[in-house]
């Protein structure tokens, strides 16, 4: 099932059509962050040219994108290396006939 929705972005209104399988919700909050990018460009850059600023607010966007593709990636790689670093250590253990349990809580 397809659904058409009203967006506003920029003070423009748009209709864009969703599949029933797409959030409404999560939409408007895409164009809202749309939105708000767009008007941070037109305050810093002091512009009135629309598509400038569009550009510009697609480049921050893009940017944020990345920064956060990067660290996910950091953080994947860390959890990688932490997780050699466990086997290693359950390795060991093993050795001496011991197992360690990370689910028992040693605090109590």
């Amino acid at each position: 099932m397809e659904k058409i929705i009203e967006i506003e972005i920029f003070r423009q209104k748009y209709k864009i059509r969703i599949k029933g399988d797409e959030d409404e919700a999560y939409v408007n909050l895409l164009a809202s962050y749309v939105d708000q990018k767009m008007h941070e460009v037109a305050v810093k850059s002091k512009s009135s040219d629309t598509l400038k600023i569009a550009v510009l607010a697609a480049l921050n966007i893009a940017d944020d994108y990345y920064v956060a593709k990067r660290q996910l990636e950091e953080f994947s790689y860390r959890l990688s290396h932490l997780e050699k670093e466990i086997g290693e250590v359950e390795n060991f253990l093993g050795q001496f006939g011991r197992t360690y349990d990370s689910s028992v809580d040693k605090s109590t």
